[in-house]
């Protein structure tokens, strides 16, 4: 009895230290799951283990882990997933441990020593805790489904707030961008009223100016007319002409007395008291030219010179201004031959060309004021029956109270005046008016004069022709007895007086008038040679010259030439001036024995010649 009592409590020894061993494992797996909960080391243990703890409802849901055992859920706070897993995981573990402990409860040993199961009185315990745990098991299944429907719509949620965040981002900038261009706009706003305001102050000032200038107009207007009156009045110097007296003698204007037309009126030939004249009339429209009219009559009536159009009369109601007739029209006529006149000779266009620079010294040398014509041209030289040359249509005038110097620029004319290709260029570019302006106009004419060609690129074309030795080719071939080195040193005097800048053209008192009067003198030695050659031999006259020569020498070519022309011209050619041909040399030979015969017939025509 004593042994079967010891047996018996070996084997509950026995037992209760199995019971212990199996409640120390199980606490060791609850505390290993517990403790790996926060690492993810519950997803990843092998299946076997883990149906030791969890039920298979619980591992048949893997709606919230991947293929790889990690969790899906990156949409749910760290925090508040940890709580809900941490919530769950105890709830579980709690509920198996107290099933376990009911179950090792029913193990007990028999008498002798061998365990058995017995049913437990607290059956229906059981059976509530695992209807319990079912139960427990579907929320959370149903919460994991919930969460998953929550984590979808947290995703779409994301997504619409991303797009948004997108919007609000792009509108932002948009914002900025609008808010920069805004300013940008602001300020070019405030710099065009800045603008409008300085335009509208120099508006007011140039109205102001413009007011005042009017006023000075009107005022040195109306003093023009009364000295207009004045002048006309007194008959001193130039008559008052009725308006009858001006329509009697045009038969009222008649286009058979009709003999030019220009800008300013037309022009009828007439007598008046058995004088030839020349009546230019005012347009009727062209009320603008009365201060024109004015001028040419205040300037006219005030000058007297051989070389300028005398003004005998003028007629204040029709706009009538009555000038002395010139029979040979004007200088552009003549050279262009209009209406088939005859060329002029060589010595008489070297004559205008000196006449012409006698009436400019004048007009720039009249006191007090000196006087720019501003638009000289061939249409404004007019030519007497005896050639002799006059400048009119002084309208354009200008009366320059202070010269400006050539070395400075100063603006003086808003509206210029005068004809284009005459005009000077620095007066084109700066309104600045000098008396080298005329000069300019001058120059252009003379070239004219010398090449019968248009003034449109003229001093160019004279430049190439002199520096490439084609001078006598550009000449106006009307004319056969050019004298050439006079004719191209009158051609450079034209072109310096064409110069671009006022500064590089001469002097028209001390650099022009002498260079003129020397071949003035050419050309009056010449007409009077040929007055007196009609009876004299061809062969006296120099084939260069035309005209008697005083020093023959002969050529290589078997001509004789007067020595200083047959100089000048083997210096600047190679050919005979008569046959065209090569010469072999440039030798020359006195002619003495015709040098002889000149002089005797030199003797022989003064003698004879009438006292």
């Amino acid at each position: 009895m004593h042994h079967a009592k010891q047996f018996q409590l070996r084997i509950q020894h026995k037992m209760v230290s199995k019971r212990e061993v199996y409640k120390t494992d199980k606490r060791k797996t609850l505390s290993s799951y517990l403790e790996s909960k926060n690492e993810g080391a519950l997803e990843t243990r092998k299946p076997s283990e883990i149906s030791d703890i969890f039920p298979q409802s619980l591992q048949d849901d893997d709606s919230l882990t991947s293929k790889d055992g990690i969790s899906r859920d990156p949409f749910l706070l760290s925090s508040s997933r940890e709580e809900h897993r941490e919530g769950n995981h105890h709830y579980l573990a709690n509920s198996l441990l107290k099933v376990q402990i009911c179950n090792e409860q029913d193990v007990v040993p028999d008498l002798k020593g061998n365990p058995y199961i017995r049913h437990s009185t607290n059956q229906s315990e059981v059976e509530r805790l695992r209807l319990e745990l079912k139960n427990t098991l579907a929320m959370y299944n149903q919460a994991c489904r919930d969460l998953v429907y929550a984590r979808n719509k947290v995703k779409r949620l994301l997504a619409e707030y991303s797009d948004d965040a997108k919007k609000v981002k792009d509108a932002l900038e948009r914002e900025e961008m609008l808010k920069k261009i805004a300013a940008e706009e602001k300020a070019r706003h405030l710099e065009a009223i800045k603008e409008v305001e300085a335009a509208r102050q120099l508006l007011a000032k140039e109205a102001h100016e413009r007011q005042i200038a009017e006023m000075n107009a009107l005022k040195e207007l109306s003093e023009r007319n009364k000295l207009v009156e004045a002048l006309i009045s007194s008959g001193e110097r130039c008559r008052r002409y009725s308006k009858a007296e001006i329509e009697s003698a045009t038969d009222c204007f008649s286009e058979a007395k009709k003999i030019g037309e220009g800008g300013y009126g037309i022009v009828y030939k007439c007598n008046l008291y058995h004088t030839p004249v020349a009546v230019k009339v005012l347009h009727q429209d062209a009320s603008d030219k009365k201060d024109q009219f004015l001028k040419e009559v205040e300037i006219l009536s005030q000058l007297r010179h051989p070389h300028m159009v005398l003004l005998l009369g003028a007629c204040p109601e029709n706009g009538s201004l009555v000038y002395e007739y010139m029979e040979n029209g004007s200088l552009e006529d003549r050279i262009f031959c209009h209406g088939g006149t005859p060329p002029l000779p060589w010595f008489i266009r070297f004559r205008i060309v000196f006449e012409m620079a006698c009436g400019l010294a004048f007009l720039h040398g009249s006191k007090p004021e000196p006087i720019v014509h501003r638009d000289l041209k061939p249409g404004n030289i007019l030519l007497d029956k005896h050639y002799v040359s006059k400048i009119g249509d002084v309208g354009l005038s200008k009366l320059m109270s202070n010269v400006v110097p050539d070395s400075i620029t100063e603006y003086r004319d808003t509206v210029l005046a005068g004809t284009f290709f005459y005009m000077d260029p620095e007066y084109q570019r700066t309104g600045t008016i000098r008396p080298k302006s005329d000069l300019y106009a001058f120059g252009i004419i003379i070239l004219q004069l010398l090449t019968a060609k248009q003034a449109q690129g003229l001093v160019t074309t004279v430049e190439s022709a002199i520096d490439s030795g084609l001078f006598e080719e550009i000449l106006d071939n009307s004319i056969t007895d050019w004298p050439l080195a006079e004719t191209e040193k009158l051609a450079t005097l034209a072109l310096k007086c064409s110069a671009l800048r006022c500064r590089d053209r001469p002097d028209l008192e001390s650099e022009v008038m002498p260079v003129l009067e020397e071949l003035l003198y050419i050309a009056d030695v010449h007409c009077k040679l040929q007055q007196q050659n009609v009876d004299a031999s061809s062969h006296y006259f120099c084939p260069i010259l035309q005209e008697v020569m005083e020093d023959p020498h002969i050529a290589a070519d078997g001509f004789t030439y007067e020595h200083r022309a047959i100089r000048a011209w083997l210096e600047r050619h190679s050919i005979s001036p008569v046959t065209k041909l090569s010469l072999p040399h440039s030798h020359l030979i006195p002619n003495h024995s015709l040098r002889s015969a000149i002089q005797e017939w030199k003797v022989h025509s003064k003698f004879s010649s009438p006292s």
